[in-house]
């Protein structure tokens, strides 16, 4: 395995291996490496994305006189050392091992500590689990993701019988509905979704240019709101990348919303010489080293671990940027009001970005840079 060659790439990053990190070697792209010493910011992509994403924010954090370092994280792009098989042990996929893979990656950099950890997608919950159980470490914040906290312990249940199941399951309520419909993190925990995407009938490349297209505020559709609840109804108000239709596999439900050949030339956000180098990825990869995370999550078999840190807030200085067209803001009913209120304690501000959907640091990486160096200036250690 050779590190990344693109001409898509900025001169200014380089593509390199660090080896021997928690069982990885993990593939990083990086600036602002000389001159040696300088505050190191660890940025964290999420799924269907790999270190690539970063592209436009790590020259930006290099001449704002950062170490800039974006990893393949375990699962995807060139990083080793991890197993694609459905079958395979899903412990190393967990959260808490993933925060290890992030410390053990700032440790062999011959960094003590992390200016600023930033993540969006999968790699907001990682980034925000390093803050909460090591801000000795990882010494301030920036998620474009909300994160709702630790899972909460049961409280004051002692000498009371417990509660009866509360009847049909999410699952269940949503196939009922009249439009049947699933949630997309069971759907991509499934054994069948990697074999269904890897061999779609539009191939990789155009999965992916409808993925991101759907997700983007590129989609017309894409006017996320406040849910009232965790009920199939609420849930059922997104659209289909979130809440499926009960028949259709992801590239089926993107697919309707393919984006037109005019469209997709003036995406300047997305070209398709970019696309292509992460269409190439997948392809070389497959998708279930991505899709071990969200069957970790859907298991349910760690949340006991993460009860390990109930009640715990995160005190390190900390920033939200979101898109204003995207609904991954509001995908959990009452996540980023929880995180405002009760779990983000030094919260430097609450940004939703016109223009963006999902991929904030991709659709609009220019107020991006400048939110977050403005941060970094006045919050992160130098």
């Amino acid at each position: 395995m050779q590190p990344l060659e693109t001409a898509t790439l900025s001169s200014a990053i380089r593509a390199r291996f660090v080896r021997d990190v928690n069982g990885l070697d993990i593939h990083i792209l990086e600036a602002g490496f000389a001159p040696p010493g300088r505050p190191l910011v660890l940025l964290l992509h999420g799924f269907p994305e790999i270190a690539y994403s970063w592209r436009r924010v790590l020259p930006a954090l290099a001449d704002a006189g950062f170490h800039a370092v974006a990893p393949d994280q375990r699962g995807y792009g060139r990083t080793t050392g991890w197993s694609n098989d459905f079958d395979a042990d899903l412990r190393p996929f967990r959260v808490l091992n993933a925060v290890r893979d992030a410390l053990g990656l700032a440790a062999a950099l011959g960094h003590r500590e992390v200016a600023a950890v930033v993540g969006n997608d999968f790699g907001a919950g990682i980034a925000a689990w390093c803050a909460l159980v090591r801000p000795d470490v990882f010494r301030s914040l920036a998620l474009m993701t909300p994160f709702r906290g630790p899972p909460d312990l049961p409280f004051g249940t002692d000498g009371k019988v417990p509660a009866p199941p509360q009847g049909p399951t999410i699952d269940e309520q949503l196939a009922a509905l009249p439009r049947p419909r699933k949630h997309y993190q069971w759907y991509y925990s499934t054994r069948p979704a990697n074999a269904q995407i890897m061999h779609c009938r539009q191939g990789v490349h155009d999965f992916l240019r409808a993925y991101y297209h759907h997700k983007s505020a590129d989609w017309e559709g894409n006017k996320p709101h406040r849910l009232a609840a965790w009920s199939a109804e609420e849930l059922a108000k997104m659209p289909t990348y979130y809440i499926m239709d009960l028949f259709d596999d992801m590239p089926a439900a993107v697919a309707k919303e393919m984006p037109s050949a005019a469209a997709i030339a003036q995406c300047r956000w997305l070209p398709d010489e970019e696309l292509a180098v992460y269409a190439g990825e997948w392809q070389r990869t497959g998708f279930q080293g991505g899709l071990n995370w969200y069957r970790s999550r859907t298991s349910g078999a760690f949340e006991a671990e993460g009860q390990l840190f109930a009640g715990r807030t995160i005190d390190v200085p900390s920033i939200f940027i979101g898109g204003n067209s995207d609904w991954g803001v509001y995908q959990t009913p009452g996540a980023f009001e929880r995180m405002q209120e009760r779990v983000l304690t030094r919260l430097a501000g609450c940004h939703l970005l016109d223009g963006a959907g999902h991929w904030v640091q991709q659709e609009q990486s220019e107020q991006v840079n400048r939110l977050l160096i403005d941060f970094l200036r006045q919050h992160a250690p130098g």
